[in-house]
């Protein structure tokens, strides 16, 4: 009889499988199994962790030191409150309809890829009544993030990248991974072969369109996460029309856009004319509904966007979609398309309205305490100004004097340096609480 131990794997004859050493563990020879397969070396170029994982990593050191501490959290942007009522009722119809014969065959079984035919109408209805966008250019998924790898691996490697910066870490880890980057450089805090295009309080926190170089994908979100600075639409216009002259194709995450007041600024970028041709938008119900753990979202793939060659560039996404997808959950769609409807709608403007006005609580606070503060209108975060100081730095003193979770401005890249971004995403009462730490602490 072969057998297994916790480190290694033997046939009988005591011959570790693959390639393997010795090792001396109390006392007991063991064996290590090792393959042969090399390690993708693109991995091998990210910096540490993930940054969402590697602040709850200090947020459960923090407990550990400080176990009697009520944590509050302004960090990870996960939102709090219930699913609205008339949201949860669609998932509940399809949810009980599962265990009928009769709603097996309606809400059952494998569905389409690109998502259920009237939840794409819903959506196209619902969102793009007013730009030529078609519910058969609408591609349901699990999300906006997991759309972005999935994009990413449509255009595989081989092709240059710009970013804003700062910006949702998984622009540039997702590019890294594909192997669109070089090496990290410790000098700038920056990958290697990737445009960082930076937005900061004087510019506006939109970057110098003008002065970017030609590449061929450019990542852009409005309102943009971490700033919550919303793109105007004669800066949308300029980056429509700086990314067809030089041949690139836009991925425009719109994530946030419910939560734009502005009306000079657009929530779809197909409010742009001509920019049908040259961009891709992702979205996702997740800040809309509360959706972040039930994963239901959608990226929009024009008819009129090609490749080099001519080749529909939605084509193949429908290709990535049917191979490496099954569509989203059935009840996830149910509860989109009660999104989608009239009383759903009305929820979900309802919850956006609660996130938005803890954001302008937080910004009060902060300002009051003479902060320099952006964002907290259009977006549900705050950025807030520590010029000079490190922002991990920040971080870690906010937490040891607070128990109060931000996120590092730094995290989301180097010109995020010396902010914190405050997500609005919580209870009142632990909002409140938080201004009131924090004006306790910082006026001290």
């Amino acid at each position: 009889m072969s057998s297994l131990s916790s480190r290694g794997l033997r046939d009988t004859g005591g011959r570790a499988h693959g390639v393997s050493r010795g090792l001396s563990r109390r006392g007991l020879n063991q064996t290590i199994c090792m393959s042969t397969v090399t390690r993708n070396a693109n991995i091998g170029k990210l910096q540490a962790g993930y940054l969402f994982p590697e602040i709850a990593r200090r947020r459960n050191e923090h407990l550990e030191a400080n176990p009697d501490a009520k944590i509050i959290s302004l960090g990870i942007g996960d939102t709090t409150e219930p699913i609205p009522q008339p949201i949860v009722n669609g998932m509940v119809e399809s949810a009980k309809g599962l265990g009928t014969l009769d709603g097996y065959g309606k809400y059952g079984g494998y569905g389409a890829e690109q998502g259920q035919g009237p939840l794409r109408d819903a959506i196209a209805e619902r969102f793009y009544s007013h730009v030529d966008t078609g519910a058969a250019d609408i591609f349901v998924s699990d999300g906006s993030k997991c759309d972005i790898g999935r994009i990413q691996m449509m255009f595989g490697s081989g092709h240059s990248v710009s970013v804003q910066d700062p910006s949702y870490p998984a622009y540039v880890d997702t590019s890294v991974i594909i192997g669109n980057t070089g090496l990290f450089n410790d000098d700038t805090s920056q990958f290697n072969d990737i445009q960082y295009m930076a937005c900061t309080a004087g510019n506006g926190f939109f970057p110098d369109i003008d002065s970017a170089k030609k590449t061929d994908l450019v990542f852009f979100c409005s309102p943009n996460n971490p700033t919550g600075a919303a793109a105007t639409r004669e800066q949308l216009t300029k980056l429509v029309a700086k990314c067809k002259a030089d041949g690139s194709i836009l991925i425009y995450d719109a994530a946030y856009a419910i939560y734009i007041e502005n009306p000079d600024c657009p929530k779809t970028i197909y409010e742009i004319p001509g920019a049908d041709e040259v961009a891709i938008e992702t979205c996702s119900f997740s800040k809309y509904a509360g959706f972040t753990g039930l994963r239901l979202g959608w990226t929009v793939v024009p008819e009129n966007l090609t490749f080099s060659d001519g080749s529909k560039v939605k084509t193949d996404y429908n290709r990535i979609m049917t191979t490496c997808f099954n569509g989203a959950s059935n009840v996830a769609q149910a509860a989109g398309m009660a999104c989608c409807s009239d009383a759903g709608y009305k929820s979900m403007l309802d919850l956006v309205a609660y996130y938005k006005e803890n954001a302008l609580i937080l910004k009060k606070c902060f300002e009051e305490l003479g902060f320099e503060v952006y964002g907290g209108t259009d977006a549900p975060y705050v950025w807030v100004g520590f010029p000079g100081k490190n922002s991990w730095d920040v971080f870690a003193e906010i937490l040891s004097g607070t128990s109060i979770v931000t996120t590092p401005g730094a995290g989301f890249g180097p010109a995020g340096e010396g902010f914190v971004r405050a997500s609005a995403f919580g209870h009142r009462e632990n909002i409140l609480e938080a201004v009131d730490r924090l004006k306790d602490f910082f006026k001290k």
